[in-house]
């Protein structure tokens, strides 16, 4: 009969040892624990709905049952929130944040506010890529993108560092159009609101899944129209509605930028730990949400508020988010330029 090696099970036991517990107390810690989900949102804007529908299914996934609540940070276009997780908030694990889509563009083009690159935040995951669309209100008389072109468009818009401000900017400058940008609203709640009071023609730059989700009686009784799309592919709903960067084939300088923008885009709702999170925690995190995210009770409550789910793991997001941090120089000097320089400070 063959005997195991003394030594060897002396070693193998050490490593097991060494290993489990910092797994087992990463699943023990977050038991009669909160976690607080923050959101640069205001209540029942996009970003906003989006995390009070995780915080009603995400906790029965995470070792222990932890309560999950949503904290509303709203400020200067979503630099308050992530900057706020990056430097304030607990760094293990019971702070998360779901971080504008145009703070990547943002830190990606040299602008200025962030305090900590993304680049360092623990992704957990990302809920939708959802193409961005810019939409005016039926009494506008602004029905197409051409008509954006020869007439201006008052669109309202958070702060600088929001895709509010960052899509009708670079639309301005790639295509002709002319959208005049106000900036200081709470959410797209507020904007939506002004919008149908005719206080602006129109929301520039919300996610398609957003407007589905707050406007979508709106849109199929013909009151909203969609001028145009970003992403990676037109949203089947939308056939009919340009995509950004069909609209500057043929030029490699605006396609190079329409590249760019479309796969900032599709990282439409991304949710982050803060940096300091423990590896452990994170993990546990991450599975949570992949879980969640499967959820037939999540995505069947998904479904009834028209909030999309098409999701990309923590992985999947990190990556993503390292390789738009990574766009040739070339690419974001374009994108500057649009922007009009590399040095904006946001409101």
């Amino acid at each position: 009969m063959n005997r195991a090696n003394p030594i060897t099970c002396s070693v193998l036991a050490a490593v097991f040892a060494g290993a489990l517990p910092g797994a087992a107390a990463a699943e023990d810690f977050f038991a009669g624990k909160t976690i607080s989900l923050s959101t640069h949102s205001s209540p029942g804007a996009g970003y906003d709905t989006y995390l009070r529908l995780l915080s009603r299914h995400m906790g029965s996934h995470i070792p222990g049952h932890p309560n999950l609540i949503v904290v509303n940070q709203p400020g200067a276009g979503g630099l308050l929130a992530v900057n706020y997780a990056a430097k304030n908030a607990p760094q293990d694990g019971t702070f998360l944040t779901l971080v504008s889509q145009g703070i990547l563009v943002i830190e990606a083009t040299g602008g200025k506010g962030l305090q900590v690159s993304l680049g360092k935040f623990r992704w957990l995951g990302n809920f939708s890529q959802s193409n961005n669309v810019t939409v005016t209100w039926v009494t506008s008389n602004v029905r197409t993108l051409r008509d954006a072109m020869d007439r201006e468009v008052v669109v309202g818009a958070t702060g600088a560092g929001s895709a509010t401000v960052v899509g009708p900017t670079l639309y301005n400058s790639l295509l002709g159009t002319r959208f005049k940008i106000i900036q200081g609203y709470n959410g797209s709640g507020q904007i939506n609101l002004a919008m149908e009071r005719g206080e602006l023609d129109g929301h520039a730059n919300s996610t398609w899944t957003s407007l589905q989700a707050m406007l979508g009686n709106e849109f199929r009784a013909g009151k909203v129209n969609v001028l145009i799309q970003t992403g990676l592919r037109k949203e089947a709903e939308l056939p009919d509605v340009p995509l950004l960067s069909d609209l500057v084939r043929g030029d490699p300088g605006k396609e190079a930028v329409a590249q760019f923008l479309s796969l900032a885009g599709a990282i439409a709702r991304p949710l982050a730990a803060p940096p300091g999170v423990p590896e452990e925690r994170v993990a546990v995190l991450r599975r949570a949400f992949d879980a969640n995210m499967k959820d037939p009770q999540f995505l069947a409550e998904a479904h009834a508020q028209r909030s999309d789910v098409d999701p990309m793991t923590g992985e999947e997001t990190a990556a993503a988010i390292a390789r738009i941090l990574a766009t040739p120089k070339s690419v974001i000097t374009e994108v500057q330029a649009g922007l009009g320089g590399p040095s904006r400070e946001p409101n």
